[in-house]
């Protein structure tokens, strides 16, 4: 079992203005906060969200270099998928793959895909 991811943001005020909302509708409640960072809690596992310092910014992220590609939640239902990928576009944020959606990971596979402020691919499939 995970008991917790930490992520280092560029921006901590803009990931949390993505996250809160997304990991709320999820079930997730905010779970610590501190001056530089905040964490949400679902069942027992948390994801914590911390303002990386100036000297480590200029690196940045990419899915596609070692490290972290992306974190999948699991949606309660294919409706929930809808109503949350609807939330996304409403708030501006862009949809991965947006021509094959909610199929981009196969025809069984009901998902959205999308990034978070930092580029880190977020993705929500429904159950089979």
């Amino acid at each position: 079992m995970i008991h917790h991811i930490e992520l280092y943001v560029s921006d901590l005020e803009r990931s949390k203005h993505f996250w809160g909302w997304f990991l709320e509708e999820l079930g997730y409640e905010v779970y610590q906060r501190w001056e530089g960072g905040i964490s949400w809690k679902a069942n027992g596992a948390y994801i914590v969200f911390v303002q990386a310092q100036g000297e480590f910014l200029k690196a940045g992220y990419h899915r596609r270099r070692v490290g972290l590609n992306h974190l999948a939640f699991q949606a309660a239902s294919r409706e929930q998928v809808d109503e949350i990928t609807e939330q996304l576009t409403r708030r501006g944020y862009q949809l991965l793959y947006e021509d094959r959606h909610p199929f981009a990971g196969g025809s069984g596979h009901y998902a959205l895909y999308t990034e978070d402020p930092d580029r880190i691919k977020v993705e929500l499939v429904a159950p089979c």
